[in-house]
């Protein structure tokens, strides 16, 4: 096996075995809101959201506490990873409705205990 193709096989089963590993949380878009509006992950991992569109129009998944943006096509799903996060709270908010798209992502040390707001 070359180098290269090692590489690569190695890269792979990094990759999958991350996407294995990582926890996954779902979001659901609807009426320009989040639920839930709050997520509590456990601390110092990597996290998969996985968030759902329902409504018509495209919203953008925007958090300045997370470093990240993203559109989020109507009737579509999309994923964002986040973490590894501190101990705290983070908030993120769709940038088209600002007002009512409001949620939290909670880094805890006990993790998995979703409530809506």
């Amino acid at each position: 096996m070359t180098k290269r193709l090692f590489n690569q096989f190695i890269c792979c089963l990094l990759f999958l075995s991350f996407n294995a590993a990582s926890k996954e949380y779902l979001i659901i878009l609807k009426d320009h809101l989040f639920y839930p509006s709050q997520i509590i992950i456990p601390t110092n991992q990597k996290v998969k959201l996985l968030i759902e569109n329902q409504d018509s129009t495209p919203e953008e998944f925007d958090s300045f506490d997370l470093n990240r943006e993203k559109v989020l096509y109507p009737n579509r799903k999309s994923i964002i990873y986040i973490g590894p996060l501190s101990k705290g709270r983070y908030d993120f908010f769709g940038e088209f409705s600002p007002n009512t798209a409001r949620g939290v992502v909670i880094a805890t040390d006990k993790g998995d205990q979703n409530v809506d707001n």
